[in-house]
This record gives C-alpha cells, sequence and structure tokens, in this order.
C-alpha cells in the first residue's frame, strides 16, 4: 500500500481458501458472501502451495505459536479434556509448535483460492464475514459459523489442523505483509464496482 495513494475506500486485505472449502465446493459461496457485502475482489487464482511457501506464510515467533498452544488449552479446559492425556504435554509453547506443522501439513494438502479482497476496512470486514477461527465459536451468518464444524480438540487428537474453511488478515500490517508474499502487482487489478457511488 505504500507505493499507492492510501484511500478508506481502498484498503486490501487477504484471503485463502484452504484446502477444505475448495474441495468441499464452497469457492463460490464465500465469494458472493464477500461481493454481497459490498467489498471487491481485485485478485484471484488458485494454486497449490509449496511447504516453504506455507511456512513463509504463518508466523513463527514464539507470541504466536504460544497463542495457539492457548487456544487449544481453552478448548479442552472448556470440554473437560486432559491436555496431558489427550496430547501428551501441557506446555503451551510444545503445544503451539505441533499444531503450526499440522498447519503446514493441512495447507499443502490440496488446492488454495488466494484473493485480495478491496474496501471499506476490509480487514476488519472479511474478518466479521468469516468468523471465528474455532468453528464452535463462530456465530451463525458467518461462513464458518454456517458451514465448519471442526472442533480443536478433535483436531489435536487426530494431529492434524481444524477444518475452518478460510485464512484471513488479522491486522492492516499482516494483510500488507500477505499481499506482497502472496501477489505479483500483475495478478491485482483495478476497476470501479457500479453501486460505489451508492453504497459510499
Amino acid at each position: 500500500m505504500s507505493a499507492r495513494k492510501y484511500h478508506l475506500k481502498q484498503e486490501r486485505t487477504v484471503l485463502l481458501i484452504k484446502p477444505d472449502g475448495v474441495k468441499r465446493g464452497l469457492i463460490g459461496e464465500i465469494i458472493s458472501r464477500i461481493e454481497k457485502r459490498g467489498l471487491k475482489i481485485i485478485a484471484l487464482s488458485m494454486i497449490k502451495p509449496e511447504r516453504r511457501q506455507i511456512n513463509e506464510h504463518y508466523p513463527k515467533d514464539a507470541v504466536w505459536i504460544k497463542r495457539l498452544g492457548e487456544k487449544s488449552l481453552a478448548t479442552y479446559a472448556k470440554y473437560g479434556l486432559e491436555p496431558l492425556k489427550e496430547i501428551g504435554t501441557d506446555n503451551p509453547m510444545k503445544i503451539g509448535k505441533r499444531v503450526r506443522e499440522w498447519i503446514l501439513d493441512f495447507m499443502i494438502s490440496g488446492p488454495l483460492v488466494k484473493i485480495v479482497v478491496e474496501g471499506v476496512h476490509s480487514v476488519d470486514m472479511v474478518r466479521k464475514l468469516v468468523g471465528n477461527s474455532i468453528p464452535a465459536l463462530a456465530e451463525m451468518g458467518t461462513i464458518r459459523g454456517d458451514f465448519s464444524v471442526d472442533s480443536t480438540a478433535l483436531a489435536n487428537k487426530n494431529k492434524r489442523a481444524v477444518h475452518n474453511l478460510i485464512h484471513a488478515s488479522e491486522t492492516p500490517e499482516e494483510a500488507r505483509h500477505e499481499l506482497e508474499f502472496w501477489f505479483s502487482r500483475e495478478e491485482i487489478h483495478d476497476y470501479k464496482r457500479a453501486e460505489e457511488d451508492t453504497m459510499f
């Protein structure tokens, strides 16, 4: 975004439809919900990523990894499960590292659809449309709330990632990084939607 003049209507975010979303035939549904919200798709393609790419996509910092582990521990506590019995540890960093590896395995298990979405507060708007990353906590009416039924506890027990359909940038800074990482300038298109003058 630094190379062009920033405008509130032109905030950009990155959305990846994960292998489960692709395999379940939800690409059109997801795109439809984004466009109906008044957001604009300005880049779209299907790819089969390499592990190296996915490894660079997901953060490696201790705070992010620990948060993954803490989410798992919160799920165990909520459902009365014992992490030591279920996964062999109750250390959030150890759990987080394992979960990160399972995510990498899952994200290369099939094709992804990579999308750039543009619009007013697009980062927050897309996160709102997508819903909580833990399907059981995602509100009905969100994409995950309507179409995802997986469980963190079940995923950890089966040593795999949670199948929650979509990755969406969490912050404008993350969106800028992911935009540069996943897309070339040639893949991004500028156009005006017919109703823009009415909406804004």
